[in-house]
């Protein structure tokens, strides 16, 4: 058994939305240092596999096809055996 950490984050090319409105909103709490803030999903899993080899294939496949959308979105994550 095999647990996987996925980060998702829009590619630096894409305009985020929902980053830039949250970093206009540190100005008005006074954090107007904090700048450039990008918003992601992070999602857990864990994956059935009979080795690293195998659960890393299985990972990538389902952030490929369904988790992350490649045209706008890139994806890392850490695999690690329970």
């Amino acid at each position: 058994m095999f647990q996987a950490e996925i980060d998702v984050m829009p590619k630096k090319e894409i305009l985020d939305p929902q980053g830039k409105a949250v970093t206009g909103s540190m100005k008005n709490l006074g954090l107007a240092e904090i700048q450039n803030i990008r918003i992601g999903k992070h999602i857990s899993l864990q994956i059935e596999a009979d080795s690293a080899e195998v659960a890393h294939e299985k990972v990538e496949l389902a952030c490929k096809n369904l988790l992350a959308n490649l045209i706008m979105e890139s994806y890392t994550f850490k695999l690690e055996q329970l």
